[in-house]
């Protein structure tokens, strides 16, 4: 079969000088085989012989349509763009004076945005004379920042551009948010109560009042 040599990129058939290649494919046992003989193959099968590893040693060789081959590879690279995760970056508006509710909703949709692997652009917009308010802008932005700890890094510190103040957050490495220090110390606290706990009651020995109470010292006597 003849293509454009200009617009190949794999060499195909007679294109291939080696002495030898590896030749794989589909009802096709994998061996090496003299390119002469590689290539007798593919003609009596109706495909092209095409050279997929030419660093190999010996290099591989396909036996496949080449037009067929080169669709797979497109739909491949199709595929795999389509799988590719796209970083939006999400805003967030706040007031100078945003109240707790309004403040927790928009961290509860900070930490969807961010867990999805987007970007948080949060900012502070001052209206008129509340640029008088910047540095409690400014508060609330590392208070977000801070709340949103396991979920994200700061990526930008709060910055006054216009009448707004940003701070860009972006998302943690995929999988478990990291736990923050407190979250941390918290857990391990709870964790060595539940030890001494354990130890406190093994320590008082058997309930008297349980109904297994003197089970074992009673099986123990009939054993005898």
């Amino acid at each position: 079969m003849k293509f454009d040599n200009k617009k190949q990129q794999h060499r195909i058939n007679e294109q291939i000088r080696v002495r030898e290649v590896r030749i794989v494919g589909d009802d096709v046992e994998s061996e090496v085989l003299p390119t002469s003989k590689a290539l007798q193959m593919a003609e009596e099968k109706g495909v092209d012989l095409v050279e997929i590893s030419p660093n190999a040693n010996p290099p591989v060789c396909r036996l496949i349509d080449y037009s067929k081959f080169l669709y797979q590879l497109k739909k491949k690279a199709k595929d795999m763009k389509a799988k590719q995760v796209k970083v939006e970056v999400k805003e967030l508006r706040f007031g100078p004076q945003t109240g707790e509710a309004d403040y927790a909703f928009k961290l509860k949709h900070a930490q969807e945005f961010l867990s999805d692997g987007n970007k948080v652009k949060a900012y502070v917009f001052f209206k008129g004379r509340s640029i008088v308010f910047k540095e409690q802008g400014e508060v609330l932005l590392l208070r977000l920042a801070n709340d949103l700890e396991e979920y994200a890094k700061v990526e930008s510190m709060p910055a006054l551009e216009g009448k707004k103040m940003i701070i860009i957050l972006s998302p943690k490495k995929a999988g478990q948010p990291k736990k923050s220090q407190q979250k941390r110390d918290n857990e391990a606290a709870e964790a060595q109560a539940k030890t001494e706990a354990k130890a406190a009651k093994e320590a008082e020995g058997p309930n008297p009042n349980s109904p297994f109470a003197g089970l074992a010292d009673k099986i123990a006597k009939n054993e005898e």
